[in-house]
């Protein structure tokens, strides 16, 4: 696989829509390209932005989360939620590259995945493009963030084991590989986490993945998350005291 990150100017919030930020600097692209873009500059086209100083990191956290856990040992950078499915650091918000703003998740990273790839087909004149959507997670027991997505279109998120074999024949029961992390995660890496101003990467050569004409549907979609109450990890997440956001 080939990631070429791309260089940008310095982005403030309502500048520029993230079409216009492509526009400027995407190259000519070849089939079965993935174009991975961050969530905060896609969020700062949007105007999701708030100004430090007009509310508590708290409340904005509690208004943004799907769920959220506040403890005495919770630090104000850090609080544990769920937003979208997935956990996440306050919701998203960041506060990093922002220029005296908070920096919420876009309004819609699906949809807005969605949208660009139907921009960069027209834009391009290509079949088989990719979008994704990223930001960076944390791993509980682990140091250091990794990408995740938000949103994608354009190819398989999930690549499906179900009903074939291992090397020994043996059947597999409950192997799905997820994709669409992975390749967030190696772009998220290359496109840096502070002032290397790359908020854009372009993936080549990804030959194991599976491109689709059409845009994911709510099922395919749903095949990524697994949700609070999986048996798997529902006797840690049932004892802990969420609470609702929103």
């Amino acid at each position: 696989m080939v990631i070429k990150p791309i260089k940008t100017h310095k982005i403030h919030s309502r500048q520029e829509t993230i079409i216009e930020i492509l526009e400027k600097y995407l190259p000519a692209l070849k089939e079965k390209s993935i174009v991975t873009i961050t969530s905060k500059i896609v969020a700062l086209g949007e105007g999701r932005v708030v100004k430090i100083g007009t509310i508590t990191k708290e409340a904005l956290v509690r208004k943004e989360a799907d769920y959220y856990i506040f403890s005495k040992t919770t630090n104000d950078y850090a609080i544990l939620t769920v937003k979208n499915n997935m956990f996440i650091p306050s919701a998203g918000i960041d506060e990093s590259n922002g220029n005296g703003y908070y920096v919420l998740w876009p309004n819609d990273s699906q949809k807005t995945a969605v949208m660009i790839r139907k921009w960069l087909v027209k834009r391009f004149k290509l079949k088989q493009v990719g979008v994704i959507i990223t930001d960076s997670r944390t791993t509980p027991l682990r140091w250091g963030t990794t990408g995740v997505a938000l949103g994608y279109s354009g190819f398989a998120g999930i690549k499906d084991y179900l009903g074939t074999n291992d090397i020994f024949d043996r059947a597999l029961e409950v192997t799905k590989a997820n994709v669409v992390d992975p390749l967030a995660a190696i772009a998220v890496l290359a496109m840096g986490e502070g002032a290397e101003q790359t908020p854009i990467a372009v993936l080549e050569e990804t030959g194991f993945v599976n491109f689709k004409n059409e845009y994911p549907s709510k099922k395919e979609l749903a095949l990524l998350n697994i949700g609070l109450k999986d048996p798997m990890y529902q006797p840690l997440l049932a004892a802990a005291p969420w609470q609702r956001g929103g």
